[in-house]
């Protein structure tokens, strides 16, 4: 199992967390938004302010994952997405992981272009809540 820690904040991060919850029927990962009210409790090895600047996820043994390597990992657990490995690449994990950084820095603006709504205060489920 994987578990991925990512911004709950965040329209587009809490798309992608829909589609691999649609796509985690064998329960290949645990999806934790940072933001939880419990999270510093639960994950006290997991410096939320890190984790807010670049997705992080956990593999089994304890294994720490970062950036686009955390997200090509879930995305494979599931079955879904092959082509990602080519980001993973040596010349192109280059450019694909500043890139992410980039995206990263800005998602909340990139949100706001993309689906009109910056910032989400997500419920207890993980969706993101318009009000």
């Amino acid at each position: 199992m994987i578990t991925l820690f990512y911004d709950g904040y965040c329209p587009l991060c809490v798309k992608e967390m829909d589609q691999l919850r649609r796509y985690n029927n064998k329960n290949q990962l645990k999806l934790v938004d940072i933001h939880q009210s419990d999270f510093e409790q639960e994950y006290p090895h997991i410096d939320k302010q890190a984790a807010d600047r670049i997705l992080h996820a956990q593999l089994e043994d304890g294994t720490l994952l970062l950036g686009l390597d955390a997200n090509c990992s879930v995305w494979q657990a599931v079955g879904k997405h092959p082509w990602l490995k080519v980001l993973r690449w040596p010349i192109i994990r280059w450019f694909a992981d500043r890139f992410y950084l980039l995206f990263a820095k800005h998602r909340y603006t990139i949100s706001r272009w993309l689906t009109g709504q910056e910032r989400c205060e997500p419920c207890e489920k993980g969706v993101c809540n318009k009000d």
